[in-house]
Formats: C-alpha cells, structure tokens, sequence
C-alpha cells in the first residue's frame, strides 16, 4: 500500500475525471489521499469529495501563503471555525511561506503561518507547510515555535542536505514528490542522506507530475512512479519505499 500525503484532488482541473482518477489511484493499491485546503473557496468541492470517498480522501484545513492577502485574518476566523466544528480534519493546511509568487504580503504570510501553527499545537494535528523560496524562514520559524509537540510535514521538499538536516531537527517529516524524478532536480544526495523513517511520498495533484509526465495534470496513481524514483536513488526495493512511508504516514496521521 502506498499514501499519498498531499494532494488536491477536488481541483477543477481534474472534476471531469475525478472518480477514473480515484478508481486508478485505489487499483493501485493507493489506499489513503489527505487533501490539504487552499482558502475559503476550496472548502465546499473539498468537503464534497472526502464526503464522496470517505475510506480513502481525508480533508485539511488551512490557508495557503498564496492565498493570504488584504481579508486574510477574516478568512482564517472562519477556517478557524471549521476547525472548532464537529468534521474530522487530519492536518492543518496546505500554509507556510511563498516568497516566489508575491512578496505584497509577506508580514502577513508570516503572521498567517504563526496562527496556524498555534492550530496545530491547539487541535493536536500535523501542520502541512508549503515553503517555496522561503525554506530557511519557514524552518527557523518551526523550529522557534517547537516545543516538543510541533509535528507535520515540509511539503516539496527540495532543499540541500544541510537545509534537511534543519528541518528534520526541528522534527518534522520531509515530503517527497514528482520533483525528485527531474532531470535536473539534482536532489538525489540529500534524498539519499535522509533517514527512512522521516520520509513521506506526496504528488501534489494536479501540479508537479513526475517524469515522463512532467506538464500535463497530475493524478495520485503516480505516486508509484515518485515511489519507483525513490528506491532507485537510495538503493531500495520498491516494496521497502512502500512499507516505511506507509507506516510513517500512519505514524503521522494517526
């Protein structure tokens, strides 16, 4: 059995197929999804599909650093109250840092991050970090704000080893994904360097896909392929790549 730990499967990219793109994904033995929020306009097709696929699409709620703009602290009182209500969430996000897109409003990102983190620490749940271009920022401020009950993922990691070293200290989990499978991703050192049980497979469905299908919609079903990625780099099987990031995922998520 593979998880895949990140995905936005409700996207209207993929609504045309989206019970082939499941069908595919559960024929592959890719049992469990967590679907991280994006704002307040991706709560209702989200909700909709975990509701539709209950066994195997698990909601998160956040607010995503792309997203975070003038009404920010309004949308995040109300993220806060789905939080509060009686739906299960398994994590907090998709939230963090992106300072490629916009820098408008990186205080407010920043400040953004820090409440949302406070969620995590106050529903015990896993924090799903989005950390492009921002990855030294967003592991100091993990780390500032550890107290020994901070859990979650660096989602996309694609950082040097010195950076994984950073994050894995602050004791997170490093999410892996299509990025790997590159050509000139150049990631197969800190890949290898990782320890096996902080690794996790994630697509990011419908961005990202792997090699050879970098540039067309991502789909969960191709979490194989990163996972394939994974065991050539580091010399493993990929019965082995399935069984401890299985497990890890389970650790996290409960």
């Amino acid at each position: 059995m593979l998880i895949d730990t990140h995905a936005h499967l409700y996207a209207q990219e993929l609504a045309d197929r989206i019970d082939e793109i499941l069908s595919d994904a559960i024929t592959d033995d890719i049992e469990k999804i967590y679907l991280p929020n994006i704002d307040l306009s991706s709560i209702d097709d989200m909700h909709a599909l975990a509701d539709r696929y209950p066994d195997h699409c698990f909601p998160m709620m956040g607010l995503h650093p792309c997203y975070v703009k003038e009404d920010y602290k309004d949308q995040l009182a109300q993220i806060y109250a789905y939080h509060k209500s009686e739906r299960t969430y398994w994590g907090v996000g998709e939230m963090g840092l992106d300072y490629y897109w916009d820098l408008t409003f990186k205080k407010e990102q920043v400040d953004a991050f820090e409440q949302q983190i406070g969620w995590g620490l106050e529903f015990n749940l896993p924090l799903i970090i989005h950390s492009r271009d921002s990855l030294d920022d967003t592991i100091s401020i993990v780390t500032h704000h550890q107290t020994g009950d901070l859990q979650g993922i660096f989602h996309c990691f694609n950082g040097t080893i010195e950076q994984a070293k950073k994050a894995l200290d602050s004791g997170f989990y490093l999410g892996l994904g299509g990025v790997i499978t590159f050509k000139n991703a150049k990631l197969d050192d800190m890949v290898s360097y990782l320890p096996k049980d902080r690794i996790l497979l994630e697509t990011d469905s419908p961005y990202l896909s792997p090699h050879p299908h970098r540039g067309k919609k991502n789909e969960s079903k191709y979490i194989k392929i990163i996972a394939e990625k994974l065991a050539q780099i580091r010399g493993e099987t990929l019965s082995q790549v399935a069984e401890y990031t299985t497990q890890n995922a389970q650790l996290l998520f409960g």
